[in-house]
């Protein structure tokens, strides 16, 4: 079982760097638990990546959902990361449920359907960041942290999509409510061709602005967050940063922060959490 929470610290490591470098902050005894449930978070998120297709995307999904409900015990054991996210279920007594529910919301990821409505991506997001901010949050503390957490997670989710904007518009996806779209007169074939607009702009401004609302309703609530669950919302640390880089830049350019800087931001919020979400 320590291969298993070895291994998953080393895929933390190379596919969520944020998280990983969160988790540095927490408890040396806890962060094996953390690593079980980021790296779950990681296999679950790039399915689409890896995958290609929606029918392979729905049957690894499945494959998760089928372990949660230890259908597949023998399949669950020879996998790393599987091994370890049951291990700490019942170790953390984690919910199953909320994990069920995030697998279900990445079935979207595998479709090109459209976002319609605002308050859908925003229950999208509760599903895909606020829970797995709840569930760390639930290892290191014991309790969910809702007040914080909800918001917190929101607004990480939609700053990740933003980010990823010139990724999805090229391959035809896109995660910008049609609500946004259609009320500042953009087009989906306009983005899907690279083609930015007055209005695409407004819209992804309306866009960070949600974001941001967000946010400031988190750090509203962070004198509820117990001292302990702070290392489960220091990812939301570069949030802010990378919105304001965001709205330097034309839509469809690349705006990531530079690595050393996230990190030293999540280092600043560990020994000032009031910085978390400002």
């Amino acid at each position: 079982m320590f291969d298993a929470f070895a291994y998953c610290a080393q895929l933390v490591r190379e596919a969520d760097r944020d998280r990983f470098v969160a988790s540095l902050f927490a408890p040396a005894e806890l962060r094996g638990a953390l690593y079980a449930l980021y790296a779950f978070n990681s296999e679950v998120a790039r399915v689409r990546d890896i995958a290609r297709e929606p029918l392979p995307g729905e049957i690894r999904l499945q494959w998760w959902s089928d372990i949660l409900r230890g259908e597949r015990d023998g399949e669950a054991q020879a996998n790393p990361v599987a091994a370890a996210l049951l291990a700490t279920i019942e170790q953390r007594q984690l919910s199953a449920v909320k994990l069920t529910d995030l697998i279900e919301a990445r079935r979207f990821d595998l479709y090109d359907e459209p976002m319609s409505r605002i308050a859908d991506l925003e229950a999208y997001a509760r599903r895909i960041s606020s829970a797995g901010f709840a569930l760390a949050a639930k290892i290191l503390a014991g309790v969910e942290a809702e007040a914080v957490i909800e918001p917190a997670g929101i607004a990480y989710a939609i700053g990740g999509l933003l980010r990823a904007f010139p990724i999805h518009a090229a391959r035809g996806q896109l995660y910008v409510p049609n609500e946004l779209l259609d009320r500042h007169d953009v087009r989906a074939h306009d983005i899907f061709g690279g083609r930015s607009s007055a209005g695409l702009v407004a819209a992804l401004a309306e866009l960070r602005a949600l974001a941001l609302k967000h946010l400031a309703a988190a750090h509203a609530q962070l004198a509820t967050l117990p001292a302990a669950a702070v290392p489960a919302v220091l990812p939301v640390a570069p949030v802010r940063p990378a919105l304001e880089r965001l709205a330097r830049r034309d839509p469809f350019a690349p705006a990531e922060i530079p690595v050393w800087r996230r990190q030293w931001l999540i280092w600043r919020a560990a020994h000032n959490p009031e910085r978390i979400a400002r």
